[in-house]
């Protein structure tokens, strides 16, 4: 499995799911660290463009942890089709990386 360090984006439809997401994926140590960001979302769904205000999480995870995080934000997320995407870390401060390695591992 891929160690790498990576970034997982999703989105949430309220402030209050992003917090309470964002949150738990830390608690679960399934990420370091997770930004919640305000944005607005322009996409098509069932056949009409939508323009809605949503909550941008930005979680930074290793590439091994992937498979959970996915399956958990799935069980949690109020969307019946959230976004959730992996897009790789290929370079970074090192002591960042290192840092965010031994946080996003399972708890001893």
């Amino acid at each position: 499995m891929n160690d790498a360090p990576c970034l997982v984006m999703t989105t949430a439809g309220t402030e209050d799911e992003a917090e309470s997401l964002a949150e738990a994926v830390v608690e679960a140590r399934l990420a370091a660290c997770v930004q919640v960001q305000r944005v607005r979302s322009f996409y098509a769904w069932q056949g009409e463009l939508r323009r809605e205000p949503e909550w941008l999480l930005l979680i930074k995870t290793r590439g091994i942890r992937y498979a959970a995080l996915e399956a958990f934000i799935r069980e949690r997320h109020s969307y019946e089709t959230p976004e959730i995407v992996q897009l790789p870390i290929t370079a970074g401060s090192a002591d960042y990386l290192r840092w965010l390695g031994a946080n996003s591992t399972s708890a001893a």
